[in-house]
Formats: structure tokens, sequence, C-alpha cells
């Protein structure tokens, strides 16, 4: 078993309004295509880009783009550091819905995410369990 980094993508269906992160290996082995886009499999989702007119009218509203400028990458792509600050937001909130006491203002522990360790479009960053994100990593010794 190899020990590589996990790079973590961004999927976005706008025509059912889904947004979900996901590692390539959960790409891979999971049915996470299925969950937010409704087939098996990508090569599926690039007949559904092609054929489907409601699910292209989407992508088109949501990206500004006309039916010529939809690629796969609009809907399946490298998630960057501000799709997981977003992601943060969604997870704090979501915390904080479910503790009805607690402070707004309060530090709200999350766990991490994904594995320690991950690569995003900027780079590889790494959890930080102080600051409950991850954080970039420098390269070079």
């Amino acid at each position: 078993m190899t020990n590589s980094i996990e790079t973590v993508y961004f999927l976005e269906n706008p025509e059912k309004n889904i947004v979900k992160f996901a590692t390539g290996t959960q790409l891979r082995y999971e049915d996470i295509i299925k969950e937010v886009f409704g087939v098996a499999s990508i090569n599926d989702l690039q007949m559904m880009i092609q054929y489907n007119k409601g699910f292209q009218n989407s992508i088109c509203k949501s990206h500004g783009i006309s039916e010529k400028k939809i690629t796969l990458d609009k809907i399946i792509r490298v998630a960057s550091k501000m799709d997981m600050l977003r992601l943060k937001k969604e997870l704090i909130d979501n915390k904080s819905n479910n503790i009805d006491d607690l402070p707004i203002e309060a530090n709200i522990p999350i766990t991490c995410p994904f594995d320690s360790i991950i690569k995003l479009q900027e780079g590889i960053f790494q959890w930080d369990d102080n600051n409950f994100s991850y954080n970039s990593v420098n390269s070079g010794a």
C-alpha cells in the first residue's frame, strides 16, 4: 500500500442544489457520484452534461456561462482553500444548530473531515487541531 496524499474534490449539482466534498478514493469506490448527480459513474455524468437540458441550464445559470462552455470541471474539480473555508462554516453551523445553549461566539471543535494532510488547488495542506482548519504546508526543507 502506498502512502500518498489524498486530493479533495468539490462536487456541485446546481440543478438539485447539492454540494459535496470527496477524496479521490471516495470518488472511485463510493457512491458519491450517484448521491450528488443521480448517475452511476463519471462517464454517465458526461452523457448527462451532453443530453440533459435541465442540467445544462442549471450549470449555465450557476456559472454564468453558455452551453458551449460547459465542461466536467464546472461540477467536479479539485477543491480550493476557499471551498474548505465554506466547508468549515457549514460544519460549524451544523454543530451550533445541534447545541442549543451554546453562545454564537463559542469555539466549536470540528473533527478533521479528511486525512490530516490533503492536496487542494493551492498545494498541500495539513490539519491544525488548534484552529480546526487546514493550513498550507511550505514546500522545501
